[in-house]
């Protein structure tokens, strides 16, 4: 078992569960985590399972052995860094699996990192651009006027902001 990993695989829009049945017929492990999310329609409201991360189907497999898994009707590609298959770290699908399983509202969320450019979305500080650092284990805005060179930083709810792109 030590040759199997797990891998993402990037897959047609909509199609995530459709493609963890079929490797599952197949007699791979595959995991699709899902939230609740509640859609509106004109005339009524409905719960629907949608997927954590739209478009990836985790799966484990031999690399060695992965022609049957890109075969799979809608399977598009397995993510790469550069031409070498990287199996995705069993410790990070573990807390999203412990996440899920928790029971905890759990929902989408854009990527960010230290050093991105990102806009506040919401609150008295809405619009505002500048660079997200992470300092003492708390996130803060750095606002920079290049013309004195000098910053201001400001500690801000990372829920409040989102990626430029």
């Amino acid at each position: 078992m030590s040759d199997y990993h797990w891998y993402a695989l990037k897959v047609r829009a909509r199609n995530e569960s459709t493609v963890s049945t079929l490797l599952q017929r197949k007699n791979y492990e595959t995991f699709l985590p899902t939230f609740v999310e509640k859609r509106k329609y004109s005339d009524r409201s409905k719960e629907v399972d949608t997927p954590l991360y739209p478009g990836y189907v985790f799966c484990r497999f031999n690399a060695l052995h992965r022609l049957p898994v890109l075969t799979t009707p809608a399977v598009e590609y397995i993510v790469t860094t550069g031409k070498n298959l990287t199996p995705v770290e069993e410790h990070e699908l573990a807390a999203v699996r412990q996440v899920v399983d928790s029971g905890l509202p759990a929902y989408p969320w854009p990527y960010l990192k230290a050093g991105q450019r990102v806009r506040i979305e919401e609150g008295s500080l809405t619009g505002v651009e500048g660079i997200l650092i992470r300092e003492k284990g708390a996130e803060r805005l750095v606002i920079c006027v290049e013309l004195v060179q000098r910053s201001v930083a400001v500690e801000l709810d990372r829920c409040t902001v989102r990626p430029i792109h």
